[in-house]
């Protein structure tokens, strides 16, 4: 089952010819937030509402160099958090989706 992590475009731009990507969460919080595809639309309208455009990352967790650990958040929703940097090695598919019109 792959994992999704939604990144907006100015960021993506640092990372995108690297070999990982690095998230302000992982310094921050210590991981990477991700989620399942179902969670998807709800990490959407909670966390980039404002934005016009996102990328989403699709990410098989099996080819990651980093731990997954599936954990509760604040909703009482289980997230999948990546405690390193993302390989991008492990990243199946980059989606660029606009938001707004």
């Amino acid at each position: 089952m792959l994992i999704y992590h939604v990144v907006l475009p100015k960021v993506w731009e640092e990372f995108k010819d690297k070999v990982e990507y690095e998230a302000q969460s992982l310094k921050v919080e210590g991981f990477i937030h991700c989620s399942y595809k179902y969670q998807l639309e709800k990490v959407l309208e909670r966390y980039f509402s404002e934005a016009e455009k996102v990328i989403i990352l699709s990410i098989n967790p099996h080819r990651l160099n980093a731990k997954v650990v599936i954990e509760p958040s604040t909703d009482g929703e289980f997230y999948p958090h990546v405690y390193g940097k993302i390989n991008l090695s492990a990243v199946t598919k980059i989606e660029e989706r606009h938001l707004r019109c």
